[in-house]
């Protein structure tokens, strides 16, 4: 088999087993996505070691009701024991506020990942998560909401003002080549 058919089939389990590891709060799996010093930047969110970043998500993913994670439309380019991946994800968080308010949150996004394959093993160098779209829809409670802490953090993320365009100056153009679409540089 081609070795970057068989790399970039390591890579896709490997966005696949992060979302997996998530739903099923297994912090032990999560941490196998990266490589030991990987780095991720979530915007405002987050920006730091991967390390951190499961810190991070795990505090606040313990606090919600449930959610739920999705990766669609991976693509990945690879360069010999280097790769560059863009995975879209919808992720869909459910919480309840002291008032009883129930919300959801679904954040549209994608994962742009930089990996090496470091002993055999291909694991994640830098991650960043660029937000394409967040709804919060309240699904029951008071009329008014505005103290729930999930609409309060949507209500700070103005589409306008996130990393994702609709032109070549999105970052996945820093992760993917023109090549992935199959143009030439010239």
């Amino acid at each position: 088999m081609n070795s970057d058919l068989v790399a970039k089939l390591a890579i896709t389990e490997i966005i696949y087993r992060y979302c997996r590891a998530l739903d099923r709060m297994d912090r032990e799996l999560a941490a196998t996505v990266w490589h030991p010093d990987g780095t991720a930047d979530y915007g405002v969110t987050f920006q730091g070691t991967a390390s951190g970043l499961l810190d991070s998500l795990w505090s606040q993913h313990a606090k919600l009701l449930g959610h739920s994670h999705q990766v669609t439309n991976i693509l990945i380019e690879v360069d010999g024991d280097r790769a560059g991946s863009e995975a879209y994800v919808t992720g869909t968080l459910w919480n309840a506020s002291d008032s009883g308010v129930l919300s959801q949150v679904v954040a549209l996004g994608r994962y742009l990942d930089r990996w090496s394959c470091r002993d055999g093993i291909w694991g994640i160098d830098h991650r960043c998560f660029v937000y394409d779209l967040v709804f919060n829809p309240i699904l029951s409670g008071p009329e008014d909401a505005k103290h729930d802490v999930l609409s309060r953090l949507v209500a700070q993320r103005d589409p306008r003002l996130t990393a994702a365009r609709r032109d070549r100056t999105d970052p996945s153009y820093e992760v993917l080549g023109s090549s992935a679409l199959g143009l030439s540089d010239g």
